[in-house]
């Protein structure tokens, strides 16, 4: 019953906040991302790993995209370090962390207790109260539709 109510609360959020996502089916992850205007520094992140073709891929894939603002809580000058071209194969890592191959809704996500990342690692999931938990990543909006898969919003970066 918890995980209804919780699958209720985040559709309705959702609702609320689709106008910033319209149009979103016709577009991939990677235009979806852009088009919101909340995960310019996912966008940059994707463009210097070289992770946009992925991306833009058939799928489906999906993302916990972490918005500006979960970036901005990395310690000074993290994103700076992880942007520059000797740390290519780390930044790869850290975003593929947040890839889940394969279309995994919010519904399918409540009733998971892991998933494996597409870095290959697993990724912990638990519902806390009315929020899910990826990690140590806040679920903060579910079920951005894209062509070639799913995004769901976290306030967090993920660190393998």
């Amino acid at each position: 019953m918890k995980a209804l109510t919780m699958i209720i609360t985040l559709t309705v959020a959702l609702m609320i906040s689709a106008p910033a996502f319209s149009g979103s089916y016709k577009k991939d992850i990677v235009d979806t991302a852009v088009g919101a205007g909340s995960f310019t520094t996912l966008v940059a992140a994707v463009q210097a790993a070289d992770l946009v073709d992925t991306l833009k891929g058939a799928g489906p894939y999906t993302v916990f995209a972490p918005t500006d603002e979960a970036f901005r809580k990395l310690p000074a000058g993290t994103v700076e370090d992880l942007l520059k071209p000797e740390n290519k194969e780390k930044l790869q890592a850290i975003l593929l962390y947040h890839v889940v191959p394969g279309k995994v809704s919010a519904a399918d996500v409540v009733k998971l207790s892991s998933a494996k990342s597409a870095s290959d690692m697993d990724l912990a999931i638990k519902v806390e109260g009315q929020s899910v938990m990826v990690n140590n990543a806040r679920v903060i909006q579910t079920d951005i539709m894209t062509s070639n898969g799913i995004i769901h919003v976290i306030d967090t970066v993920m660190l393998p």
